[in-house]
């Protein structure tokens, strides 16, 4: 089909999840403006009660297409038609089993949307609550930090804050790796000998940045703010790896905490939720995820 330009493309995920069930839902209860919206994978017209166009992909082969649909959103990302992406859940292992070895949709989208100049970076968001993971989908004895890593992961999540958020002075605060900051290396040395350096680095540069926090006690003054419905006193918190920032995350704002990628051609949005194979088909999935992915999207965009 000849593509028009689209503010957001979405891809229906998971052949066996609930990406179908809730992208309906969503588009249900938004009502956008069908020149908006392009569906990528699987045609939901006939649910909808608007009509979207819909890029149709004509396999049974679960893995292959789930790799698919961000293939096809990704090239119209790199021609120009369209500003964003929202993706529905998909199983990593169904990529796995179709011979797509990614750790995730994040690192499929770095490889069709990214170069030596931008690399994708996975940072949450619900509301002003916003969580920046260092490390991502790696086991938990390979997490590595350097002095590198985290200074050129928070001047990226600084630039997305100025230019997307228009935060002229953005706030960071850094977790550490090790309980209670590494008590001045009683714990582990990483905060002394790489978190510190960083600091240093960034600070050198503009950057206003904390020194390494205990991540216990930040993440109870975070929560405390976003349950009171308070400003949070940072604009991005940079967690060391995936749990230490995404448990605090689903556990605050599952429903609300939107995954997004960014430092690549076009942002990326997501729910928090995985493809809930156990309610697949039941029409009893929450849609809220989508909802606020496909809203942050159409802001970003």
């Amino acid at each position: 089909m000849d593509v028009k330009r689209y503010k957001i493309a979405i891809t229906t995920g998971d052949l066996l999840g609930i990406g179908e069930e809730i992208t309906i839902k969503a588009l249900n209860a938004l009502k956008l403006p069908a020149r908006d919206v392009l569906i990528i994978g699987k045609s939901l017209n006939d649910s909808l009660l608007s009509h979207y166009d819909t890029i149709e992909l004509d396999t049974s082969d679960n893995g292959r297409f789930c790799f698919d649909t961000l293939k096809v959103a990704s090239e119209l990302a790199n021609e120009g038609k369209i500003q964003a992406i929202v993706t529905a859940p998909v199983s990593k292992e169904a990529l796995f089993k179709s011979g797509f070895h990614y750790s995730g949709q994040t690192e499929i989208l770095q490889e069709f949307l990214g170069d030596k100049d931008s690399k994708a970076e996975m940072l949450f968001v619900a509301n002003d609550l916003r969580v920046l993971l260092l490390t991502r989908h790696i086991p938990l004895n390979q997490v590595k930090l350097s002095k590198e890593i985290i200074v050129e992961k928070s001047l990226r999540v600084c630039k997305f804050l100025v230019e997307k958020c228009g935060i002229k002075s953005p706030k960071l605060a850094l977790c550490a790796l090790n309980p209670h900051a590494g008590e001045n290396g009683i714990l582990g040395m990483e905060e002394i000998e790489i978190m510190e350096p960083a600091v240093l680095e960034l600070r050198a540069l503009g950057v206003d940045i904390t020194s390494p926090l205990s991540a216990d006690g930040l993440f109870a003054h975070v929560g405390q703010k976003y349950l009171n419905g308070e400003k949070q006193q940072y604009d991005c918190i940079l967690a060391a790896y995936h749990d230490q920032g995404l448990c605090p995350v689903k556990a605050l704002c599952f429903k609300k905490a939107v995954n997004t990628t960014i430092g690549l051609k076009v942002i990326r949005t997501s729910p928090s939720s995985g493809t809930a194979y156990d309610i697949a088909g039941q029409g009893i999935a929450d849609a809220t995820g989508m909802e606020e992915a496909i809203k942050l999207a159409l802001k970003l965009a």
